[in-house]
């Protein structure tokens, strides 16, 4: 199951308690002070994994905590450091606090680390406060508690290009025709869910990452249709292959559709429309798509976008398509 929102707690170690402690040894009666400092508490680091592709697990566990620092000890010994956390998380995955939204890092990334909560410092010992006036000081600090956050964890997921249209455009059959991927395909709109990534060679060894993202809708910048989620996983992208349906039952207008989708690019983030955008017509396999050619490939080449038809069912195109996106990525 494909996650890409989760919300955690993490709570760092506290430090250990310093010690009140008197050397007694023989024929020592009246030691001074030997009390250790106390260790420092673990922290909490989140560390990206390339390997993980979902925040999935963190909706079974949402509170993680480091070990406290070992107390200090008599005869000078410092409590042991508390053994840190290491919370492994996604590659590309934003991470906010909770309560005012604030972005604290993001793990693009493999190995890259954030420490989510530090932990607490050890209080010092008696032997610590032992001074000319104050020769058997009986006071030690106690350990400072660790950090703790609510924080939100955000999956934007890390692609070369993204697939973007209206719902039923033919995302989910281009990217089935050209990579490995099995994403769900039927002819009613959203039997896309959830993003799907897949792995499209280009040739001569060079290979990209194509991410599928769910059919947006009118007011999709706003969340309407989930569009808030769907929209965040093509910030990270290089290209935009911008997918129109140009068989589309009678009195619907493919520019429209085009300008629906555009719209709300915009809406939600104005650098989306600085990224390069292949527009692609589907479905010319259909004898209505080759009418709405014509008119489709004019208006849109005038507005200064690449265009290009093809059927992901027979094929038309595609060589064409992977041409433009090797070009467009420079590989």
């Amino acid at each position: 199951m494909f996650i890409d929102e989760a919300k955690i707690f993490v709570k760092a170690g506290d430090g250990g308690h310093g010690c009140v402690s008197f050397r007694r040894e023989k024929f020592i009666p009246k030691g001074g002070p030997d009390g250790g400092d106390g260790g420092k508490g673990g922290d909490v680091v989140l560390e990206a994994d390339r390997n993980l592709r979902t925040l999935l697990d963190f909706h079974y566990k949402q509170r993680y905590g480091a070990e406290r620092g070992a107390h200090g000890r008599g005869k000078d010994q410092t409590g042991r450091d508390g053994h840190d956390t290491v919370v492994r998380v996604p590659a590309g995955t934003t991470i906010r606090d909770a309560e005012s939204g604030q972005a604290m890092a993001d793990l693009t990334d493999h190995a890259q680390r954030f420490v989510a909560a530090r932990g607490g410092r050890g209080g010092r010992g008696n032997a610590r406060f032992k001074s000319s006036v104050n020769q058997a000081p009986r006071h030690a600090q106690p350990g400072e508690a660790g950090g703790e956050h609510w924080l939100t964890l955000e999956l934007k997921l890390l692609a070369d290009v993204g697939l973007v249209g209206l719902p039923n455009a033919g995302k989910s059959t281009l990217l089935a025709r050209i990579s490995a991927a099995r994403p769900k395909i039927a002819p009613y709109p959203f039997t896309t869910l959830v993003p799907q990534l897949g792995i499209v060679h280009l040739g001569d060894d060079a290979s990209c990452v194509v991410a599928d993202i769910p059919g947006l809708i009118e007011g999709a910048h706003e969340g309407k249709g989930l569009g808030h989620q769907f929209l965040r996983h093509i910030e990270r992208t290089r290209l935009l292959v911008h997918l129109v349906d140009l068989a589309m039952p009678a009195g619907n207008d493919p520019i429209a559709d085009f300008e629906v989708i555009t719209s709300e690019l915009q809406a939600y983030e104005q650098e989306l429309m600085q990224k390069p955008i292949l527009v692609v017509a589907t479905k010319m396999d259909i004898p209505s798509s080759k009418d709405a050619w014509e008119r489709f490939r004019a208006v849109i080449t005038a507005r200064g976008f690449r265009v290009i038809a093809l059927s992901a069912v027979t094929g038309e195109g595609i060589d064409r398509l992977l041409d433009e996106i090797r070009r467009a990525l420079i590989i």
